[in-house]
């Protein structure tokens, strides 16, 4: 018997025609459901590549629901719409927009814990997102969770400073102009295998416009400046649990400054996961490792997954 199943299906947003492709997995009947889980995935990536982190979480009780944000995957109908993801208000927006409509609104799951979690550049709009988010649909999530965040791109793979206030100028005239940022697939994982997958994968298109880089370049910056910094109190209860986990050995997104970043965060409920020596992609680096990985991330969302104590109440 199949320990998940997998829908998939579309969500239409406010503006007009634009739809997000959206992927949800689930337990198997015969599992007990204990959490939900929203994840957000990163720059050139899509929302089919993270069963290595969804199926163990739905064996373990937990609903992963995902979608490919604005420009990116199978939401993409296109050339002309690959990385127009729009400024940062604009992703904020998106994120808000499948977190009513595709999950919040789902009242037969109301008494399961909400936890928000994302990867890389997805990890970079959590953070973001968590900071500056709605306080309504803030109120609901139990958690957070950055994996490999960008904050800081490392120093081999940061673009020449000269570069971005080009690109700053241009992107003003020609928002959409299109720029292809090639990621060094071998740098993602070290599984081969994967890192092959990554490169032939053709919703892997490696392209933005200059409108969104410009937007991921800004968002890294607060972040990195410490003037974006998730606040406590931000989640359900009045409390914020933040957990982010990074390899030491990422030659994406440094990882010195998300530690920076994380030891200047004032919550409470916080905790830092280092692996050492892994790479980028922690969902998918080879053998037992993507498997400690998503016992990590279970084991911490269930951690947090109980009736909501006294101590988790807001304080009037």
């Amino acid at each position: 018997m199949a320990s998940y199943t997998a829908e998939e299906g579309w969500l239409r947003l406010p503006d007009g025609p634009n739809e997000l492709y959206t992927r949800t997995v689930r337990p198997a009947q015969s599992t007990e459901l204990k959490a939900r889980l929203v994840f957000i995935h990163g720059f050139s990536d899509h929302c089919n590549t993270h069963d290595d982190l969804f199926v163990p979480l739905a064996e373990k009780g937990i609903i992963c629901y995902a979608f490919d944000q604005r420009g990116w995957g199978r939401s993409v109908k296109r050339t002309a719409d690959r990385g127009k993801t729009g400024p940062t208000a604009q992703v904020m927006d998106d994120i808000t927009s499948f977190l009513r409509n595709q999950v919040l609104n789902r009242k037969e799951e109301d008494a399961l814990p909400l936890f928000l979690m994302g990867h890389s550049m997805g990890g970079q709009e959590l953070l973001t997102y968590a900071s500056t988010g709605p306080k309504d649909v803030l109120s609901r999530i139990r958690g957070f969770l950055a994996e490999a965040p960008w904050i800081s791109l490392h120093p081999s793979t940061q673009p020449l400073k000269l570069t971005v206030i080009l690109g700053r100028l241009a992107g003003k005239l020609m928002p959409h102009y299109h720029m292809v940022n090639k990621l060094d697939p071998n740098l993602l994982c070290r599984d081969p295998e994967v890192c092959k997958g990554y490169d032939e994968d053709p919703l892997c298109h490696d392209t933005g416009t200059l409108e969104g880089l410009a937007g991921c370049l800004d968002r890294a910056l607060a972040l990195s400046e410490l003037k974006v910094l998730v606040p406590e109190g931000a989640g359900e209860g009045g409390k914020t649990r933040l957990w982010l986990g990074h390899g030491t050995a990422d030659a994406i997104c440094d990882f010195l400054p998300a530690k920076k970043y994380f030891d200047n965060l004032k919550v409470a409920d916080k905790q830092m996961q280092a692996y050492e020596g892994w790479y980028h992609k922690l969902h998918t680096e080879p053998g037992e490792d993507k498997t400690k990985f998503a016992q990590d991330v279970g084991t911490w969302i269930l951690d947090r997954s109980g009736k909501l104590g006294d101590s988790d109440r807001p304080r009037l």
